[in-house]
Order: structure tokens, then C-alpha cells, then sequence
């Protein structure tokens, strides 16, 4: 649809949509969650690799990817003369320049990565499970593929550990065959009370449907942040913390087993967290004014000669 809805009417829209979100109750929240996802506080000018808004529309390698289309779904709200910076796939570093990126670490120093929710179909699914945490098996389960270290040592550690079910769902030379197993669906992951999330190559994709679930959520301090917020999460309060070399795993799943109230008040919190982002109208002011405030920041009005497609 947002193919066919010309950009002309967007960028008519755009005024209106962001003077009329000064009247909501939440317009607080929502300039909280703006500055969260772009820091800049100083203004800047862009170096050598950047796009204008058109030539990022005609850039053909770029059509119809999911990383495309999310950031087309927002951009082409502004002149199509405006310049910006993006970096699309896995980025787990931060750019030199203020750039807009699905993922940064998490530390001071990430004002030059801009969040915006890409690649958005993939991260952001949620659900509705009909188990009750009490109803569900007091096991672990971790079906993974194998793009990190970190995965890849804790099955090393637990496959063969009785209270865990963790195998790889892709086969590996580096693996012995006993680990390897065919994917299992995301229905009969939720008949397990624990599911583990390690980071991948950025942030661990399945962290938002698990937090939406009746499961628990059992991970070391995530170390990148995605629209999600993987930085506001607190440890055993929206999730069960463990330590980075998952010593400690067996003795906090117990700890949860013996009190099932703690457990389902995490639960809680974490379903209230994975809330706020349901409310899409509310969605897309952010990721307009994340964008609007990125090119208020560039020290010189973006002009560029017109670019045929």
C-alpha cells in the first residue's frame, strides 16, 4: 500500500500528523522514546557516503528488501532532496557519522547510530499464548542457529543437561551430530516454562515474542539495542539474568521454580513492557520525528541536483 499512496500526500501530511501529536496525553512519552533512538545534540554535516531521499528511492539493489521497505514506509515523508546516512543489515558497531541503523550497542558513546524499526516483520512479532506459566514443562528450551560464540558455547555446556532442551537447527562442520535437530515451531517452544535468548550478530530476534508470551526470558545483560529498547530492560524484574558464562543457569531456574509467583511477576512486567509498542499510530510519530529531528540536526539545508531515475 505504501507503494501506491503517493509521496506527495505524505509530505502534505506530515505537518498536521506531528503539530497534532503535541495534543495527545503521551506526547511526553513519545519525545522520551525520540531522544532514546536519536541522540544527536549537536549539529552535524555528512561525509562522503550518503543518500539523498530520491536516489534512495531509485537505488534498484534496494527494492523490496524488508530493510528497504521499512525505512521507505518513513522517509518518504521528507523532500526528496534531503540527505541521509543508513546502514542496512546486522550492525553491531557504531557508524562515523550519524547514520540511520536497526541496531547499536549499548554504552554512551552510540550518538552517531540513529534507531529506526527495521527490518520490523522479522523482530517485531508478537502473540497470544494460551498457556499459563504454571501449565507449562519445567524445562529450558533453546533451538538456535549457530551465528555467535556465545550459542555455540552453551550447547556445548547444557544439550546433554536434563532439565534443558537446547539443540542447533542448522548443521555445521564444527558440530557433533547429536546436536543438531530440525526447527521446532514457535507453538511447541511455549509449552516450556524457560526460553533462553543469546544475541546473535545484533540483537537476539526471538526477545520479543518471548516477552510477550506466558514464558520467561532467560539471557545474560544484552550488550546491543534495537526499537525495542534492549537498554531499559531490567535484569529480574522483565527478565532472568545470568551470568555471561551461564554458570549460574541451572540455580536461577530452580530459584523460579520454587517460586512461581516471582517468576509470573516478571512475566507481567514484561508483557506491560512489550506493550508500549503496540499502539501503531503512536509508532509511526516516533519514527517521524526520530527522522525529522535527524534532519533539523544537519547544519547545512540538504540540496542536491535532481536525479533522474
Amino acid at each position: 500500500m505504501q507503494f501506491i499512496y503517493p509521496t506527495f500526500f505524505c509530505r502534505k501530511e506530515i505537518k498536521n500528523l506531528l503539530e497534532n501529536a503535541k495534543k495527545r496525553a503521551d506526547y511526553d512519552y513519545i519525545c522520551e522514546r525520540v531522544s532514546y533512538y536519536n541522540k544527536l545534540d549537536k549539529t552535524f554535516s555528512l561525509q562522503n557516503d550518503f543518500s539523498s531521499i530520491k536516489r534512495f528511492f531509485w537505488h534498484s539493489k534496494k527494492w523490496f528488501s524488508t530493510y528497504f521497505c521499512d525505512c521507505y514506509e518513513y522517509i518518504r515523508y521528507f523532500p526528496l532532496n534531503y540527505q541521509f546516512s543508513y546502514l542496512f543489515g546486522d550492525i553491531n558497531t557504531v557508524p562515523r557519522q550519524p547514520t540511520i541503523v536497526k541496531a547499536r550497542p549499548i554504552n554512551d558513546k552510540n550518538h552517531n547510530s540513529i534507531i529506526l524499526k527495521l527490518n520490523k516483520y522479522r523482530h517485531f512479532y508478537f502473540l497470544k499464548d494460551k498457556i499459563p506459566f504454571r501449565e507449562k514443562e519445567n524445562k529450558l528450551i533453546f533451538y538456535t542457529a549457530l551465528n555467535s560464540k556465545r550459542r555455540l558455547d552453551f550447547i556445548h555446556l547444557y544439550y546433554s543437561h536434563p532439565q534443558c532442551l537446547c539443540r542447533c537447527v542448522k548443521k555445521s562442520n564444527n558440530i557433533p551430530s547429536e546436536w543438531l535437530a530440525s526447527r521446532i515451531s514457535i507453538k511447541n517452544q511455549l509449552k516450556y516454562k524457560f526460553i533462553l535468548s543469546i544475541e546473535g550478530n545484533d540483537v537476539a530476534t526471538s526477545l520479543k515474542w518471548i516477552m510477550s508470551s506466558n514464558s520467561i526470558v532467560i539471557m545474560p545483560k544484552p550488550t546491543c539495542e534495537s526499537w525495542f529498547m534492549e537498554g531499559k530492560l531490567v535484569a529480574n524484574y522483565h527478565y532472568i539474568e545470568i551470568k555471561d558464562d551461564f554458570s549460574d543457569l541451572i540455580e536461577k531456574m530452580n530459584y523460579y521454580l520454587q517460586n512461581p509467583e516471582k517468576a509470573e511477576m516478571i512475566i507481567k512486567n514484561a508483557n506491560e513492557f512489550v506493550a508500549q509498542f503496540k499502539d501503531l499510530k503512536r509508532e509511526k510519530i516516533i519514527s517521524l520525528l526520530v527522522l525529522q529531528k535527524y534532519f533539523d540536526m544537519q547544519a547545512d539545508v540538504p540540496r542536491v541536483g535532481v536525479i533522474q531515475p
